[in-house]
């Protein structure tokens, strides 16, 4: 599968961005996971958590380090295209809303 990051109007990756900020050690288990992805594999709890009650496609990357947990949302497109949409550093035990609604939004963006 191709793996595609979501791009703002001006070229850059919020989550790639994002990713510049964390520990070594969540990078590492964020590219290590994409590549799982990327190769077919099914990944799950507790690294991998299905969303589809909430979008068709979405799941979550669930990372843990001294910082706190971080979450990262990608869309499955198709058989061959998966979008790494959003990223954030987890700071309530819910999923916040306003962090859902760039999500939902980028969605939308990439199935344009």
């Amino acid at each position: 599968m191709r793996v595609k990051y979501y791009l703002k109007s001006s070229g850059r990756s919020p989550v790639e961005d994002f990713l510049q900020t964390v520990s070594q050690e969540i990078r590492f288990d964020f590219f290590d996971a994409i590549n799982q992805l990327a190769e077919g594999k099914n990944l799950s709890m507790p690294l991998n958590r299905n969303l589809s009650s909430i979008h068709h496609g979405l799941h979550e990357l669930r990372f843990k380090d001294r910082a706190g947990p971080v979450r990262i949302f990608y869309v499955i497109v198709s058989r061959d295209a998966i979008y790494i949409l959003h990223a954030f550093q987890k700071k309530t035990q819910q999923l916040p809303k306003k962090e859902l609604a760039v999500v939902l939004n980028r969605i939308k963006e990439v199935k344009k």
